[in-house]
């Protein structure tokens, strides 16, 4: 049974037997607040990033969750633990953030510097990780955090992570292709809900508190 209690929102809980994800992004850093390209690198959060992780927690607070995965990266690790405290996690590898390679630390502005037109999305960059090859990544992510809810015969899953990662897997749910996720936006601490209509996978929430 599932053990997710209605938020103060209304939602309906997921239907007998059904799991769904809650992403939650993680809090602000110094470099999401000057819009450089954050990947693999292990930026903390700011204050304010840890101010917001508490009031994701405030919006958390009703929900109860059969699982929770979390990107090993310590951004999204900390905004796990303000939010949830005390609560068990397990992390995934495969939710960790794309590689950007040389675009790693730069903004999209001084990138056009050199490179007009220039996008994240469509433009390919040397050594960074291709969007399909996220979205390959991300199904196995998806794979596992249905799986740690169908162990409990259903119920709501919480997967924290970052904002292109976490873009690309919502698209994926969708069954779209993973370049599908630039249409949708995604600010720090922000969660969404992915689960279905009709037997067909939907969104229900998406950028709340973003």
């Amino acid at each position: 049974m599932s053990a997710h209690r209605a938020g103060p929102d209304g939602m309906a809980p997921p239907a007998e037997g059904e799991t769904r994800l809650w992403l939650a992004r993680h809090g602000e850093t110094e470099w999401s607040r000057t819009g450089r390209h954050t990947g693999r690198t292990d930026i903390p959060l700011t204050d304010r990033g840890r101010e917001q992780a508490g009031k994701l927690g405030d919006r958390l607070r009703a929900e109860r969750f059969v699982a929770i995965r979390s990107s090993p990266l310590s951004r999204a690790r900390e905004t796990l633990e303000i939010a949830r405290p005390g609560e068990p996690y397990e992390l995934d590898d495969d939710l960790r953030e794309r590689d950007y390679g040389v675009a790693e630390g730069i903004t999209t502005a001084e990138l056009r510097e050199e490179q007009p037109g220039w996008n994240s999305w469509t433009t390919p960059t040397q050594d960074a990780e291709t969007i399909d090859e996220v979205g390959a990544r991300v199904d196995g992510a998806i794979a596992r955090a249905r799986a740690a809810g169908d162990a409990h015969g259903g119920g709501d899953v919480l997967v924290v992570a970052h904002g292109h990662l976490l873009r690309i897997l919502a698209a994926r749910w969708l069954e779209q292709p993973a370049a599908f996720g630039a249409q949708l936006v995604l600010g720090t601490a922000a969660y969404s809900v992915l689960g279905s209509e009709r037997e067909r996978p939907a969104l229900v929430r998406w950028n709340v508190g973003g």
